[in-house]
């Protein structure tokens, strides 16, 4: 059984900072790749920031230079830091990662149920 559970959502105003956690648990064998989606109302998901397990990052262009990704491979754990927020970061903030579990035959592929991001104007 695998989990995937976010932490470090809130409300914070523009220009504020937030770092957000998901850690993963379960029989997991390896695991391939984190990242963090999020959704706004009447919005589609969109991938915010991604993280192999070799450290290789991947950044939409709407955060680059203020977010960042990092993962602690030993606690399988994925972070975003979030600076210089802005409104139209205002979202849901989902964790998503491919892993391989101890009795899976292939790669899968997870979701947290995610957690609020609010920023005040």
């Amino acid at each position: 059984q695998v989990q995937l559970v976010e932490s470090g959502g809130g409300l914070v105003q523009a220009g504020g900072s937030l770092r957000l956690s998901c850690a993963a648990s379960g029989s997991i064998s390896s695991i391939n790749a984190m990242g963090w989606y999020r959704q706004a109302p009447g919005k589609q998901r969109e991938l915010v920031a991604s993280i192999t397990s070799r450290g290789s990052t991947n950044y939409a262009d709407s955060v680059k230079g203020r977010f960042t990704i990092s993962r602690d491979n030993a606690k399988n754990t994925v972070y975003l830091q979030m600076n210089s927020l802005k409104p139209e970061d205002t979202a849901v903030y989902y964790c998503n990662a491919d892993l391989v579990g101890y009795y899976s035959p292939r790669v899968g592929n997870y979701w947290g149920r995610g957690t609020q991001v609010t920023v005040s104007s």
